[in-house]
């Protein structure tokens, strides 16, 4: 599925000067674990292609931080195909301790200049610093309002990432190396979700998690090597055990430092969770482990619950298909529990490019170019074609007109492990705005959209009814269309839907300021509509 998309992605490692070395290491040992970071990030690639960037510490360099960044993948990023241009990019920024970043973004972002770590150099160490995150502030632009207020700010890109900058500038200012009070100081005004790491010049490091849990973070230690990910199989596949491998808590702060080593410490109370249920559905790499919960397996008790709601007859000639890469676990499972054949009807071109960076018919163009039907596999079968979600439902409308046309299949029914879509996220998912929503067309076309609230449960308002699977399906151009109600995607994740942010299926908002521009879009998409119906 290629039309949402998680943000970014974030790494932290350090090896402290003290104790044994970690077996580890790398072969040149501990004080060039940085070399770690490149490795951790392509494990991170699925949340970010469009850049990566590392900003490394040594205590034996002169520039004692150094920051590398770069448009494309990883790969790309860091010239992996040219070993020669690698080797001498891993000696110039060797060191002890290293934070990194991979980036997707929005069209108007698209360039360096916004790409991650952001590095503030400083005469004074412990004012000389770089930090990433990954996530988004909902109250950006009343932050930034504020800070504009006083002449002396200015802001040279239109992201909340300058924002992070202009208040971590100011806590370090007033607290120095007091790395707990810096982030108590900088995020006390924040509202949204965040995983953020921070490094000095004086090697003191600290990795923070929003205190809703919104954005995931994970760390482990062995002792001597702290290493924190985005996911945990960047740390899995480090070397670190896995019951060594730990969540960071919302509204926690881990802080490294050469003297105290790791310590764990609350920086903002934690109400409730609002853990995003699209990172077990979508977003994160099936080898990974959230809240104690396997993603690969979440995804194959999804397949389980989809066969469980099945009523379309099954013969010999029934297929399940999964859309690649990140369907299979859900298609497997569905097929098991059904007892017919899982196949790969659709290849994947891996080598195309990402169709979320083009819009409108550019999009099409690339999801045509990007999966190849097999009409040796789909011809005379009866398709169930399994999919993480559909959001805009360009792709979709593709591959079913494909599978049809070019693989031959007698029926496709499109089968959603996770309920519609029907409102944006503002939390850091590439997804902002109503009218783009597949699922919301239909509501608003059965229900209208007075009296709705973005704070409320929708789903009361807006019911999704077999009526209207049956006017999707039409649409799309396939036999039927299903979605897994909510109560079974916390079921297989294992989560109540309570500790879930289900915003983007429910409009219920875990923070204000996602209420307020929740509010704000459904307002602007009311008054686009009245404009429609006087013409």
């Amino acid at each position: 599925m290629s039309e949402i998309h998680e943000e970014c992605g974030v790494i932290a490692i350090y090896h402290l000067p003290s104790g044994p070395e970690s077996p580890l290491v790398p072969s040149q040992g501990r004080e060039e674990v940085s070399r770690l970071a490149a490795r951790m990030l392509l494990d991170l690639q699925n949340r970010g292609q469009l850049a990566a960037g590392v900003s490394t510490y040594n205590p034996n360099r002169k520039q004692l931080l150094a920051t590398y960044k770069e448009l494309g993948t990883v790969a790309e990023a860091f010239h992996q195909s040219h070993p020669d241009q690698y080797a001498r990019l891993m000696d110039e920024l060797a060191g002890r301790a290293a934070i990194g970043h991979v980036r997707y973004a929005a069209e108007n972002q698209r360039d360096r200049n916004y790409a991650h770590p952001f590095e503030r150099s400083h005469i004074k160490k412990n004012k000389w610093f770089s930090f990433a995150f990954n996530g988004s502030l909902c109250n950006y632009e009343v932050l930034k309002q504020q800070l504009l207020k006083d002449e002396n700010y200015c802001f040279a890109r239109d992201a909340d990432s300058e924002v992070f900058l202009h208040f971590l500038c100011g806590a370090v200012k007033e607290h120095g190396s007091d790395l707990l009070s810096v982030c108590q100081e900088t995020t006390k005004t924040f509202d949204g979700g965040y995983a953020l790491v921070f490094l000095n010049a004086l090697g003191e490091m600290f990795v923070a998690r929003d205190p809703r849990g919104i954005k995931p973070m994970c760390y482990a230690f062995d002792g001597s090597l702290f290493a924190a990910a985005s996911e945990s199989v960047a740390l899995f596949n480090l070397g670190f055990a896995s019951e060594d491998i730990k969540d960071v808590p919302p509204g926690a702060i881990v802080i490294v430092t050469p003297d105290k080593g790791v310590e764990i410490k609350q920086f903002a109370d934690s109400p409730r969770t609002a853990f995003c249920f699209f990172e077990w559905v979508y977003f994160a790499n099936a080898a990974s482990v959230m809240e104690g919960k396997s993603v690969y397996l979440a995804r194959k008790k999804l397949g389980e619950a989809l066969a469980r709601l099945e009523d379309v007859p099954i013969d010999e000639n029934s297929i399940v298909v999964p859309v690649p890469d990140t369907s299979k676990a859900a298609a497997d499972g569905m097929a098991y529990a059904l007892g017919v054949p899982c196949l790969e009807g659709l290849m994947r071109n891996r080598y195309t490019g990402r169709t979320f960076i083009e819009g409108g018919e550019t999009r099409k163009r690339k999801a045509e170019t990007k999966y190849t039907p097999l009409p040796q596999v789909l011809e005379g079968k009866r398709v169930f074609l399994v999919d993480d979600s559909i959001v805009r439902s360009t792709t979709m409308r593709v591959l079913i007109e494909r599978l049809r046309d070019v693989g031959h299949a007698k029926e496709v029914h499109v089968r959603i492990p996770c309920p519609p879509i029907m409102g944006p996220c503002f939390y850091g998912s590439d997804m902002s705005t109503y009218s783009e929503l597949f699922a919301t067309s239909h509501m608003v076309r059965n229900y209208g959209v007075e009296g709705v609230n973005c704070c409320e449960d929708l789903t009361t308002k807006w019911t999704f009814t077999p009526e209207i699977a049956v006017e999707m399906a039409k649409e799309l151009g396939c036999d039927t269309v299903r979605f897994l109600p909510m109560q079974d995607v916390s079921d297989a994740i294992g989560i109540e839907p309570l500790w879930l942010c289900r915003a983007c299926v429910t409009h219920e908002n875990p923070t204000e300021w996602g209420c307020k521009l929740s509010d704000r879009a459904l307002e602007k998409f009311r008054n686009s509509l009245k404009v429609v119906q006087t013409k």
